[in-house]
């Protein structure tokens, strides 16, 4: 029997930057990586427990880069053909392991957090557990119904346990 094969995790930041600025250190990102990654697979539809019995996140191989407003634009103007700023991306490229790239735009996501009230750092925390989840197939309809869905139930779960665990250590 073999070990369990640990995820990798990598996390690149626009223009060498080490971090993002008022955002989550690299640790804060990388464990809300593991959070999501440990929900394991969405269930197909129709099906109650999908990866049962799998180790979630074992040998799985992501990463998490920031982008420019500029270059998060280019990137969904290229790939979904919408010209405008968005906040995340996910792109899944192998599910036996989960290999996907997410891509962040801190810019987006401080300009969001702003017009709700919302710590800039926690919001850039969830696009990353929001990426994660797409990448294991969790979806969400578009426009209100969005923040009724599982998904985003599981998501503010996950981030509501990851800044508790986070506040503890300060």
């Amino acid at each position: 029997m073999t070990d369990p094969v640990p995820p990798v995790i990598r996390i690149d930041f626009p223009s060498g930057e080490e971090e993002v600025r008022h955002g989550p250190s690299v640790v804060e990102v990388r464990e809300a990586a593991l959070a999501a990654l440990g929900t394991g697979r969405a269930a197909p539809p129709g099906e109650t427990d999908a990866g049962a019995g799998d180790t979630p996140g074992e040998g799985a191989e992501l990463s998490v880069t920031f982008l420019t407003a500029e270059s998060m634009r280019a990137l969904n103007r290229d790939y979904h053909g919408v010209d405008d700023l968005t906040d995340v991306l996910a792109f899944g490229l192998g599910e036996d392991p989960l290999v996907g790239d997410i891509y962040i735009s801190p810019e987006a996501a401080e300009a969001s957090a702003r017009e709700l009230g919302l710590d800039p750092a926690a919001e850039i925390l969830r696009l990353v557990i929001h990426g994660v989840l797409h990448l294991l197939g969790h979806d969400h309809p578009e426009g209100e119904a969005r923040y009724a869905s599982p998904m985003f139930e599981l998501q503010e779960r996950l981030l509501a346990r990851l800044l508790a665990e986070f506040r503890g250590r300060a």
